[in-house]
């Protein structure tokens, strides 16, 4: 689908071979997702972005200069738990602190569909315009894309205007799931594409659980 963008950086393919290791502890885990969710979003926030000028400053040297900034309203929409693990690197790269809403979804273990169990997104009236111009959306992994495709929908509900859905990886149906909730409006940076999923709805070869890794609750 056009609106799923799959990163060819080589060190993001090198980072992320690295992360699939089963020997890649907490504390490595925790970095390879910051490194490459740094090297996603400078991809996806140089093509969703626009900047406008906002004033004149001076440099040090007494020189005037124009100042710009980015033009959009963005908030950072992680997905608990391991949307978490995302956060640090985009608000890194975004010059103004964003506001950011956490979502809880999980997986209803028999059915694997979406089930919500927290939502911050604050209450809009209708009578106001829309709450952000981009909502991006922290995912580390997409599998059969039911969680994300419930995010994206709650969203939408929400009123914002575009979505970025910003994944380390995902498997193939699971990914076109996604992308085509709301194909006019999302569009979806991911760092690599498995082709499948097994009966328990995780990524084949995979990571693994992001979340029972960065959080040390394997064997839960």
């Amino acid at each position: 689908m056009s609106n799923i963008h799959i990163s060819n950086h080589p060190c993001v393919k090198a980072k992320l071979s690295q992360l699939r290791s089963a020997k890649a502890g907490p504390r490595e885990t925790k970095a390879l997702i910051h490194e490459i969710s740094t090297l996603l979003g400078a991809e996806a926030l140089a093509a969703a972005l626009t900047v406008r000028t906002t004033g004149q400053d001076m440099t040090p040297l007494g020189a005037n200069y124009t100042v710009e900034n980015v033009a959009e309203k963005i908030v950072l929409v992680p997905i608990l738990r391991s949307g978490l693990g995302m956060i640090e690197a985009f608000t890194d790269l975004l010059p103004n602190p964003p506001a950011v809403h956490h979502l809880g979804l999980f997986r209803e273990r028999a059915t694997l569909s979406p089930v919500e169990y927290y939502n911050n997104l604050p209450t809009r009236s209708s009578s106001t315009g829309p709450p952000a111009d981009l909502a991006i959306i922290l995912d580390p992994v997409i599998a059969t894309g039911g969680t994300a495709a419930a995010a994206i929908q709650t969203l939408k509900d929400w009123g914002v205007r575009r979505i970025l859905l910003c994944s380390v990886l995902g498997a193939k149906a699971g990914v076109d799931h996604a992308a085509g909730e709301w194909p006019e409006g999302v569009e979806v940076y991911i760092g690599g594409i498995d082709p499948e999923t097994n009966s328990q709805g995780m990524i084949m070869p995979g990571l693994g659980d992001i979340g029972d890794r960065l959080f040390l609750t394997i064997g839960k």
